[in-house]
């Protein structure tokens, strides 16, 4: 059997590395894929923030992490603390949810999870959600989320996110190398399926609209819209993919290989390389957007997990000899 596209863009581009979908996955992904086939692409509008919390509320509890509510800089969010913890250093993450969705709570889990893997602390910010708060105040408010952990002591700060989380994420990263904080340090960035392109003109919108069990894209745009509210879907602190990357830490994007978000996890990396950065793109194949939440079922999201937390302690190691 001759190589699909992804394996031969991962030979060919040692920043990427493709990953084959293992055979209890595939038995996995048939299920749900049964399950989710009538409700594609019909999460829309406000009337899906209490659905969409209710599927990542499924998140399995990760063991050994306690959770309290708290507020850094103003904004309200939720401590995932791991028992091997250091105080001064600190995961950022910003939840998905197309920048209309998705609440800090609701994410709780799969943040711990990442915080678990890593023995760091994470804080999960509720930022202001479209369409009642358009852009930029999620960018607002993750930054002001960032001074508050800079200014309660982080000295090693690690951001990462998931989908619209992973855009405010790239796009923080560019506004603290651009204007760096007295104090504090991000040490590196991990983004999980990140949109990248609010422009959507990822060639994996049209490749994998079939393969995608989630999305469509008129649903993607209407929700793009109600963030932008007419903003300029190119300006880089709405889309990451067009900012100037040179300078920025070190950054690992995981995405699957059957999302339509594909190519704006590829492109960003690609683009974030040819500026000298250390970045690499992992694609999962036959893997859906935010296939991460499927810990304790899925071996990729157990396999991508790992790697995530051995990158992100790797950092903060590597910050405290610096």
């Amino acid at each position: 059997m001759p190589p699909s596209p992804d394996q031969v863009l991962a030979a060919e581009a040692p920043w990427s590395a493709f990953h084959p979908v293992s055979q209890n996955d595939q038995a996995v992904m048939a299920g749900m894929r049964t399950m989710l086939e009538p409700n594609k692409g019909k999460l829309r509008g406000l009337a899906a923030r209490v659905p969409f919390d209710a599927i990542m509320n499924t998140v399995a509890a990760p063991d050994d992490v306690t959770f309290r509510a708290d507020t850094i800089g103003g904004v309200s969010g939720w401590w995932c603390h791991p028992e091997e913890a250091r105080a001064d250093e600190v995961i950022l993450h910003a939840h998905g949810g197309w920048f209309n969705w998705g609440s800090a709570e609701a994410f709780r889990h799969l943040a711990g999870h990442i915080a678990r893997s890593a023995k760091a602390r994470a804080f999960v910010p509720d930022y202001r959600l479209a369409p009642e708060h358009p852009f930029p105040a999620a960018v607002d408010d993750v930054q002001a989320c960032y001074q508050g952990l800079v200014d309660r002591g982080a000295r090693s700060i690690a951001l990462t996110g998931d989908s619209a989380g992973g855009n405010l994420a790239l796009v923080l990263l560019a506004l603290i190398a651009a204007h760096p904080s007295a104090s504090g340090s991000v040490v590196a960035a991990v983004a999980l399926s990140p949109v990248t392109d609010l422009a959507m003109t990822g060639p994996s919108w049209q490749s994998r609209a079939s393969a995608d069990p989630y999305f469509v894209y008129d649903q993607a745009e209407a929700l793009v819209a109600a963030y932008l509210d007419g903003h300029d879907a190119k300006d880089p602190k709405a889309s990451p993919d067009y900012g100037d990357l040179a300078g920025l830490p070190a950054i690992r994007v995981h995405v699957g290989d059957d999302e339509v978000l594909l190519d704006d996890a590829r492109r960003y990396v690609a683009h974030a390389v040819a500026a000298g950065v250390d970045a690499s793109v992992d694609m999962w194949e036959g893997m859906p957007h935010g296939f991460l939440a499927g810990v304790g079922h899925l071996d990729a999201a157990t396999q991508a997990l790992k790697a995530i937390g051995a990158f992100l302690e790797s950092r903060f190691v590597a910050a405290r000899s610096a």
